[in-house]
């Protein structure tokens, strides 16, 4: 997708060398993140007006709350076994995206706070079996449509975000349209190898292809710099993570190198806390408006479009009006970046795990517990000290995986102090993160050991892998 960019004429098989508005490289993973919203049961048959509302809503959640923000940005709404949402199961498609203020949608538009918020209407896919995918390429192949599905409206997404508005042909097919249900040939679909596993994807549409000639590719050398001069490298220093307090201005200065001279650097950031703003200079200031943990990432491009990225996350707490005295994350170091430190671990269980399965939820490093295959037990803690008056959420983000689908296999806990706050098992098992919860609240005026330990009992691999852990007093 990177060879695609804003401005150019139809056909067009290169990118300008001043064009900087090109689809970027995700360098940190496609996925940034997985949020179950539990407020309200899922309608049976949601409008495209109520999907739209949903994403709105995520966008909240993941604190992407700027249009800025959202410029990047590609909301999956995943839909139940059993639902039918905007009629999929009659109407003869398999998922589709679109963006709130598309006045086709059914329902209506939908108003964003936050700018133009691109999203997409995933069914159950299964629910319609080999229709959708299934078993296209691998048998069974029960999740080949879920990964080949959503590759495809991924594609289509970051080629033409606000449809009809990007890459198109002169039928009106997008980037995936043109390559769908290959089955035999070039651009047939295939299992590709992941850091995560092996997936089944659908090729997509290269202007490019074969040296000049358009065609459908499942690879593509990795456009870096969309006028083809340079290969630079962009460095940014990461400012670790941050805390403050809603109705307090904060003023912090990114920076970054770039490894060649002269070049002038353009900052942005996504996940900014609510009120938080960044200059093209780097320069990120405001007052919070909102008491949130946020996903902060900042990026640094050169003129050459070459470009780097930190991530973090920012705290914002509450003055406490008197009760909290010191509003704000407890946990130290709750992304492991910097390895071991402030927590007390099994050998084996803090690194740097992408290149062995596990990916980190940010940055480069996690937590990885058992795993192994055979009976083990893996510890990982840190002591916070809850000020009085406050109160206070436990946030984990746990991927677990394992090869036993029923019946369980030893036990993941989450101990704060003399209490066990959460018990997971293989059978939560999912792709991805999860976010969970946890009110401690109880625990304020004292110094707690937060604790996970994992449990695995016989030969079924399973895994519990923590990504970031936070607890937020306010």
């Amino acid at each position: 997708m990177t060879q695609f960019c804003d401005g150019v004429a139809t056909g067009a098989q290169s990118c300008p060398a001043s064009d900087n508005e090109h689809v970027a490289y995700p360098t940190g993973g496609a996925l940034a993140g997985v949020w179950a919203d539990t407020s309200a049961a899922s309608p049976s048959s949601a409008t495209g007006h109520q999907l739209g509302q949903a994403a709105i809503s995520a966008a909240a959640h993941f604190g992407n709350t700027t249009a800025a923000a959202n410029r990047d940005a590609q909301y999956v709404i995943v839909s139940s076994t059993g639902t039918n949402p905007d009629g999929w199961l009659t109407q003869g498609f398999c998922a589709w995206h679109d963006y709130n203020g598309d006045s086709t949608l059914s329902g209506g538009p939908v108003t964003s706070p936050y700018g133009d918020i691109a999203f997409t209407n995933l069914p159950y896919v299964d629910d319609q079996g080999s229709s959708c995918g299934q078993g296209f390429v691998n048998s069974p192949g029960t999740n080949d449509g879920f990964s080949i599905v959503e590759g495809h409206e991924y594609a289509e997404t970051v080629t033409d975000q606000n449809p009809a508005g990007g890459w198109t042909d002169s039928s009106g097919q997008e980037t995936g349209d043109k390559c769908a249900w290959i089955s035999s040939g070039q651009g047939a679909s295939q299992d590709i190898s992941l850091t995560t596993g092996s997936f089944a994807v659908q090729s997509t549409w290269a202007n490019d292809f074969n040296s000049g000639a358009a065609g459908c590719e499942v690879s593509h050398p990795i456009v870096t710099n969309p006028g083809g001069g340079g290969g630079n490298t962009v460095t940014v220093t990461g400012p670790g993570n941050q805390t403050g307090t809603v109705g307090t201005a904060v003023s912090l200065q990114i920076s970054a190198t770039d490894s060649a001279s002269g070049q002038t650097l353009t900052y942005s950031a996504t996940g900014l806390p609510a009120g938080l703003s960044i200059s093209s200079s780097g320069l990120i200031s405001g007052t919070p408006t909102t008491a949130a943990t946020s996903n902060v990432t900042v990026t640094a491009k050169d003129t050459t479009g070459a470009s780097g990225s930190a991530s973090f996350t920012w705290t914002i707490g509450t003055s406490g009006g008197g009760g909290c005295t010191s509003p704000g994350n407890v946990i130290k170091n709750g992304t492991f970046a910097s390895g071991s430190t402030s927590w007390t671990a099994s050998s084996g269980v803090i690194g740097q795990w992408g290149n062995s399965g596990e990916p980190p939820y940010i940055g480069s490093y996690d937590a990885w517990l058992d795993g192994y295959g055979s009976p083990h037990t893996d510890t990982l803690s840190q002591s916070a000290t809850i000020p009085s008056g406050c109160s206070a959420t436990l946030n984990v983000w746990l991927h677990i995986d394992s090869a036993q689908t029923s019946g369980t296999n030893g036990s993941f806990t989450v101990k704060v102090g003399s209490t066990v706050v959460g018990t997971f098992t293989n059978l939560n098992a999912a792709s991805g993160y999860r976010e969970h919860s946890f009110n401690v609240s109880s625990a304020a005026g004292t110094t707690v050991k937060v604790l996970f330990t994992g449990v695995e009992n016989n030969s079924n691999n399973t895994s519990y892998v923590v990504g970031e852990v936070s607890l937020v007093t306010s």
